[in-house]
């Protein structure tokens, strides 16, 4: 079954009061526990790709692995880049193949934060991408060897500025700080659930929660019915991954990895098959799949005559649209006893091919359109 639109099922969520599970996929384990729970739930899932991976050597293997799931699963999927701090991650995030990015520029002033999510839900629209951003400060555990952290840092979002925000970027949906934390919390989270409603009153695009760790389900129940459509979940599942381990090394000692990680699935299984249904998104992959666009990428093929070149982009923002084709390769080929130009270009959607068969005036052979 086709991926679907981040934004679609956001908004489907947001009108039937229920919220999507969005996780990250760091590892193969944790990739395969959610496709597995997702589909014994009959669940809608976001796989979250975190930026770090963009950067890692060895992470090619795992990134194929979370493009070729979202394509073969039997339920309803979005690929997301998660945390994206720069206009170059965005970029890199498109060409890797995620069909909606998380800007964070939360850790800077309002003005940078706006100008920088202005311009990735820009360039991202142009390719049909979905945009989240994150407006106030949700902060992250920190290096201590507890690995938690308090309360203290956390900039809580303002209902009037999250409605401007939301209003001006044109984002797709919005990530709100309202007392949760990335990571361990030191002591109870308490939740700021009137700010929440202020918010979710103030803003029509959907709401987003990060740090859903640490949370009871009873707090989990209060933010859905507050307005939530996403919740973002990390952190338990590497802490049950570690449990498991440690309970297996408790009754065999000397046991080997295959010994030691045997209970790892089953252990993260349950646990999000719970959260699965207790946010509401258990059983709701048919309705999404008929009601929410399904997504595929875009293939053209263009032959020009040999000498053609093309035009270079009128401005810096048709450039950065240009930068986000995800692959594009030239050749020769011999048409009619002449030699032409072949460009094979695969494009993030078709909205993006069609927005630069505009820009191309030199074609004038051969346009052929192939859908996965």
């Amino acid at each position: 079954m086709p991926r679907v639109y981040l934004n679609d099922v956001l908004k489907h969520a947001q009108q039937h009061a229920y919220a999507i599970g969005a996780f990250n996929v760091a590892s193969f384990a944790i990739l395969d526990a959610v496709l597995v729970a997702a589909e014994q739930c009959r669940a809608p899932v976001v796989l979250n790709i975190p930026e770090y991976l963009l950067s890692q050597p060895n992470s090619a293997g795992l990134l194929a692995a979370i493009n070729a799931s979202a394509q073969h699963a039997h339920v309803p999927i979005t690929v997301c880049l998660d945390h994206a701090t720069t206009l170059e991650s965005v970029i890199a995030g498109i060409r890797i193949g995620c069909n909606a990015v998380m800007i964070d520029a939360s850790t800077q002033t309002l003005d940078k934060n706006f100008r920088l999510t202005r311009a990735v839900t820009e360039l991202a629209h142009a390719c049909d991408i979905s945009v989240e951003s994150e407006l106030g400060y949700i902060p992250w555990a920190n290096a201590e060897q507890s690995g938690e952290t308090s309360t203290d840092a956390i900039a809580y979002t303002s209902p009037a500025e999250a409605k401007a925000f939301a209003e001006r970027t044109g984002i797709d949906c919005l990530a709100v700080s309202i007392g949760t934390v990335h990571g361990l919390l030191k002591g109870s989270p308490k939740l700021d659930l009137a700010r929440l409603t202020k918010i979710h009153d103030n803003v029509t695009v959907p709401l987003v929660i990060h740090g859903g760790t640490g949370l009871s389900d009873e707090q989990h129940k209060k933010l859905i019915a507050h307005g939530v459509a996403k919740i973002n979940y990390h952190t338990a599942l590497n802490e049950i991954a570690g449990h498991s381990i440690r309970t297996q090394l408790a009754k065999h000692p000397d046991g080997d990895y295959p010994l030691l990680t045997s209970t790892i699935q089953h252990d993260l299984i349950n646990h999000l098959s719970h959260l699965m249904r207790l946010w509401g998104s258990g059983g709701r992959a048919a309705e999404v799949l008929q009601q929410c666009r399904p997504w595929k990428t875009f293939t053209r093929i263009d032959v020009l005559p040999a000498e053609s070149k093309y035009p270079p982009p009128e401005n810096p923002a048709d450039a950065l649209r240009q930068a986000a084709i995800l692959s594009n390769q030239d050749m020769l080929v011999k048409q009619q006893n002449q030699l032409h130009q072949c460009r094979i270009t695969r494009y993030a959607s078709r909205k993006a091919g069609e927005l630069f068969a505009t820009q191309n005036a030199a074609i004038t052979e051969l346009r052929i359109e192939i859908e996965d």
